[in-house]
């Protein structure tokens, strides 16, 4: 019997080893198609309005965490941001988005006055992006549901790309939400155009 060499072994990866790398897109994915089940024949106009309600969120992050300056903070800000939507959303006091939206230029003014870990361009770029994700969530709750829904999917889509070129640039967030946050941008895009 001829003995294995270390060589032979190394050449293949184990089986499990891409979902190991690849974990926040499995998550991802996971997360996107519970809530298709739970969401079952949902009425556009109630899609529409819970994803735009959380947009603001996808940027805030980001901006919280440039502030904070260590990426390991942003799974901890993503779940605190999460409970407060949900918190939000179960009242009918405020609406996620109009507490999320007031939230953003605290957070801005404070930078401005501040400064930033990683530096004003980076956070001109942050602040360009809650401007634009913030705007198309307000946009696509204000219009008719048929049209908030393309507004709301285009700010999803938009947001998984900000999401990969951040993974790519290796900046603000930590890569691991990047990947994962990307991935269900895009697949929650694709649910709402093709909602019935």
């Amino acid at each position: 019997m001829q003995a294995r060499t270390p060589h032979a072994t190394a050449a293949r990866p184990h089986p499990t080893a891409a979902l190991r790398r690849r974990w926040p897109t499995a998550l991802a994915a996971a997360v996107v198609a519970l809530n298709v089940i739970a969401s079952g024949s949902q009425d556009v106009a109630d899609a529409v309005g819970g994803f735009a309600e959380t947009l603001p969120l996808l940027p805030l992050i980001y901006l919280i965490v440039h502030q904070i300056g260590r990426p390991q903070a942003t799974w901890p800000v993503l779940g605190a941001g999460l409970v407060a939507v949900f918190a939000l959303a179960s009242q009918d006091v405020v609406a996620p988005s109009t507490a999320l939206v007031a939230l953003a230029p605290a957070v801005l003014v404070r930078g401005a006055l501040r400064g930033t870990p990683h530096g004003r361009a980076t956070f001109g770029v942050q602040a360009v992006g809650a401007v634009v994700f913030c705007g198309l969530a307000l946009a696509g709750l204000a219009v008719d549901p048929d049209l908030g829904r393309y507004l709301v999917a285009a700010g999803w889509f938009c947001h998984g790309v900000w999401d990969f070129v951040h993974l790519r640039l290796d900046k603000v967030v930590s890569r691991t939400f990047a990947e994962w946050c990307g991935v269900i941008d895009v697949l929650v895009a694709v649910q709402l155009l093709f909602l019935v």
